[in-house]
């Protein structure tokens, strides 16, 4: 499944309204362990079909990763029906993410 490149103009369709659950990843190019982060997002995609999978730059997107209370990159949170369901800060491996998952 292809990872959707979240802004403020589509995260509530994208996300906020999924019928399915959401992780989104908050990176930002300059950062070392998101663009270590970012294949394994991608093996995670492939991995876990019933979760769609988004990348939000912080950089570009400060707004929604203030209100999402980001403070340190790459920081992963999985949204179930619109709302905060799990929240991690730091690099995941993909059995890591399986878990954040469940």
């Amino acid at each position: 499944m292809a990872i959707v490149e979240l802004t403020t103009e589509n995260f509530e369709a994208e996300v906020l309204n999924s019928k399915t659950p959401v992780l989104v990843d908050f990176w930002a190019v300059w950062c070392g362990p998101c663009q270590m982060q970012g294949p394994v997002i991608e093996q995670a995609a492939e991995e876990f079909p019933e979760v769609k999978f988004g990348k939000l730059n912080v950089d570009e997107q400060q707004a929604l990763a203030q209100k999402y209370g980001v403070m340190s990159i790459p920081t992963l949170i999985l949204f179930k029906e619109g709302q905060v369901s799990n929240k991690v800060v730091g690099f995941h491996t993909l059995d890591q993410i399986g878990t954040i998952i469940a």
